[in-house]
């Protein structure tokens, strides 16, 4: 990404954050090893078109009922190997390009042998109908198949993360489209919907600052995020419309962080009690026993704010979103679990 991009993308964070505040080398992909041995590749239909070039390009797409577009970025592999798919949600109130540049998961899946796909819409402000039978959720479906026509892509290895309430949009894609993303990995806003019932276990790590006023690890919104502007377009902040609306749209559930992550390892069948274990010192893993497909785990980062485990500091606005540890990478970190599972049950056709 271009220095001037990367400058663009902090100067939309840090300008409408403060805004809202105030006024209220290449490498082919491997198969990954799995229990009970590893899951060939299922090439979708562009694997029969000329292949794409490596390298980043802005694509616009658009579905019945919502349109946007999509950044693309390919890594340098062998013609006609299926790839890897990384899609990478931005949050509310965020444009893609800074999702792009804060998480950095383009340039990682550049030097790792995925492709990644960065999509937004047209909404303004930019935001994600993530909700059972969500108008996003129809919009990012259609946007795989696109991706799947178009890239060389292994149908087996397509994966989401996101931040905020991009984070809600994986939770919520992993349980309405289980079928087609093999696991998802939820950054500041792990959700557990009442509604949820995936088609199979879809394995989920997710990432929480303890720290966070925006997203409270405690559950619900936290004391910044209630300044932010409502979800619904009005001209009310996010503490009004909670306190207005009897039902307030696109809002975090309650339950902690902790709870909700119980709450997806209960739907996976993996065993009650998880082990937490010190990783660095601000962070800890909290990790269930599963089945080796069904994989549930927290990454707890002690002070942390709202932000991406390892992203660039200079993108995070750190005096709004809180500290950003530099002693993890969730990057990396998401990719060595992603890697690890691909989907094993029935494929989307």
């Amino acid at each position: 990404m271009s220095g001037y991009t990367r400058v663009r993308a902090m100067c939309v964070l840090i300008a409408t954050m403060v805004a809202m505040v105030t006024t209220c080398s290449a490498v082919s992909a491997a198969p990954a090893a799995r229990s009970g041995g590893a899951v060939g590749p299922v090439p979708s239909a562009g694997c029969r078109t000329a292949p794409t070039p490596p390298g980043t390009s802005l694509h616009g797409f658009s579905v019945v009922g919502r349109s946007g577009d999509y950044l693309q970025e390919v890594p340098r592999v062998a013609p006609r190997v299926p790839m890897p798919v990384v899609f990478d949600v931005h949050g509310y109130l965020q444009p893609g390009v800074l999702q792009d540049a804060w998480s950095g998961m383009g340039a990682y899946g550049s030097s790792h042998g995925f492709a990644v796909i960065t999509p937004e819409t047209h909404v303004l402000p930019p935001k994600w109908d993530y909700g059972k039978d969500g108008v996003d959720i129809g919009f990012l479906s259609a946007m795989l198949t696109h991706v799947e026509r178009t890239l060389c892509v292994d149908k087996r290895r397509v994966y989401m993360t996101g931040l905020s309430m991009g984070a809600f949009t994986a939770s919520s894609v992993a349980c309405q489209l289980a079928d087609r993303f093999a696991a998802v990995a939820p950054v500041s806003g792990l959700q557990n919907f009442a509604w949820c019932r995936p088609s199979r276990h879809v394995p989920v790590v997710a990432f929480h600052g303890t720290g966070d006023e925006i997203l409270s690890y405690s559950g619900g919104v936290g004391a910044r995020g209630k300044l932010l502007p409502s979800t619904d377009g009005s001209a009310r902040t996010i503490g009004q419309q909670r306190r207005d609306d009897a039902r307030p749209r696109l809002m975090p559930n309650t339950e902690s962080i902790p709870a909700q992550t119980h709450a997806w390892a209960r739907r996976n069948a993996c065993a009650e009690r998880p082990t937490t274990r010190k990783v660095t010192h601000d962070v800890s893993r909290t990790s269930y026993s599963c089945a080796p497909d069904s994989s549930v785990e927290l990454y707890t980062i002690i002070g942390g704010g709202h932000n991406w485990p390892g992203g660039d500091p200079a993108l995070a606005a750190t005096a709004i979103t809180g500290p950003i540890t530099s002693s993890i990478s969730a990057t990396a970190i998401i990719w060595d679990f992603f890697r690890k599972h691909p989907l094993t049950g029935a494929l989307h056709a």
